[in-house]
């Protein structure tokens, strides 16, 4: 005799996952946390994201409240993100963080290369030539002697700050 909770062995069963209510609250405050990161984006870097009309506006409200108006809106973005795809958001958003680290990575290499300059001479300067081929080689040089003079007699360091504002105004045109 055949029992009556037993399922037919030719009928699938299908795999049940359980979520504890604990996991989806870290699920719903990782997405506010999201959904505040693309709050505190400038507009015009925000234009660039793929949101959705509504998403897009309760994020446009949240960046003109302040205080608990600003909270409560906050709580609503992360209930839009629920309908959402976060990942192409996320990967935008990495993409923007990543372009602000590799900017600045940039700007401590040009930094290390104008010590050089001051340090090295004239061998540091056929290195800057080399990486910028317009730069002008006889105002490096000027530049960089005025910098140590500059230095050695404890003036302000005016020369130095040109050096990079030089360095930089190269790197700008060549990207």
């Amino acid at each position: 005799m055949a029992r009556k909770n037993q399922k037919a062995p030719w009928e699938e069963e299908e795999e049940i996952i359980w979520v504890s209510k604990t996991e989806m609250k870290r699920d719903m405050e990782e997405l506010q946390k999201l959904g505040e990161e693309l709050v505190n984006l400038k507009p015009s870097v925000l234009e660039k994201f793929p949101l959705s009309e509504d998403l897009a506006d309760a994020i446009k409200d949240a960046q003109r409240f302040k205080n608990e108006a600003r909270r409560r809106q906050l709580q609503y973005i992360g209930k839009l993100m629920r309908f959402e795809d976060p990942e192409p958001l996320q990967a935008a958003l990495d993409k923007v963080r990543n372009k602000h680290s590799q900017a600045t990575a940039a700007l401590h290499k040009l930094e290390q290369l104008r010590d050089r300059m001051l340090t090295e001479g004239d061998d540091a300067i056929a290195d800057v030539l080399e990486l910028y081929p317009q730069a002008d080689r006889q105002r490096l040089r000027q530049l960089a002697r005025q910098a140590v003079k500059e230095k050695s007699a404890g003036k302000p360091a005016k020369a130095y700050r040109e050096i990079f504002q030089l360095l930089k105004t190269l790197h700008d045109e060549e990207f």
